[in-house]
């Protein structure tokens, strides 16, 4: 047997999120079905991460077994692109350890939320629309606070099956961009709808909603209900995904 990962990128829009579900096309179905078809056999894929309904990814990750371990990866990688919908690209695939996990091994993940006060008629379904300017110090401010804590608890989707609501956020930052406001955030791991309801919280801070105690007054909550609304995600971006060299095979 021989354990390779995918390297892909996908607009959200159509899809339902990144696992199989019951009640609309994922993309891990999609992929899924292009697999069976050119390996003749059903392969399953386990990805790095779970994006939501909507949620785009420049970069994503995902790993699958082959019992033959005679795949050529560049012929697949091209004979994938050839049957996977437009908005499926894969860039490569790689042949790694056979116990290498897409998303256990992964060290660290950035996502970015893109933000704009100008109607654009070509990128309204990849940035969310605003009105009025937003104070970036405050943002950032509160922004800072998430490195003193690891549990997320308050802004983590209720009911999800994980063991532990903690993570360690690496960077977390607010940029201004002509009419764009751009977040960018990197941890070890993320939570379901943490950078959305992240990203809410944080524009009630840009709109002199709430200060750097009130944002820690959140978190200490460890309470959904205590943080602000989730943003819609349209405007969500994974960005990146790292991992140590050991695990892939030269």
């Amino acid at each position: 047997m021989r354990r390779y990962f995918i390297y892909l990128a996908y607009n959200g829009e159509k899809y339902c999120g990144w696992q199989t579900q019951p009640n609309g096309i994922s993309l891990q179905e999609t992929i899924e079905s292009a697999l069976a078809t050119l390996l003749r056999t059903p392969t399953p894929i386990v990805g790095a991460g779970r994006t939501d309904a909507g949620v785009h990814a420049r970069m994503m990750t995902a790993h699958f077994d082959d019992e033959q371990g005679n795949i050529d990866p560049d012929l697949l990688t091209n004979k994938l692109n050839n049957i996977l919908p437009k908005d499926i690209a894969i860039y490569k695939i790689v042949k790694v350890k056979e116990d290498a996990h897409a998303r256990f091994d992964a060290t660290s993940r950035l996502y970015r939320y893109y933000i704009t006060t100008e109607k654009d008629p070509f990128l309204h379904h990849l940035k969310y629309k605003i009105h009025g300017n937003l104070d970036l110090d405050a943002m950032n401010a509160c922004a800072n606070v998430l490195f003193e804590y690891e549990d997320f608890t308050s802004f983590s989707k209720l009911h999800t099956d994980v063991k532990t609501n903690n993570c360690r956020i690496m960077h977390a930052q607010w940029e201004k961009s002509g009419n764009d406001y751009i977040f960018t955030i990197r941890a070890n791991r993320f939570l379901r709808n943490m950078v959305r309801s992240i990203v809410g919280t944080l524009l009630d801070a840009g709109r002199g909603k709430l200060d750097v105690e009130d944002m820690r007054r959140i978190i200490e909550q460890k309470n959904r209900c205590a943080a602000g609304i989730s943003v819609p995600g349209h405007a969500l971006f994974l960005e990146e995904i790292e991992y140590n060299s050991e695990i892939f095979i030269q």
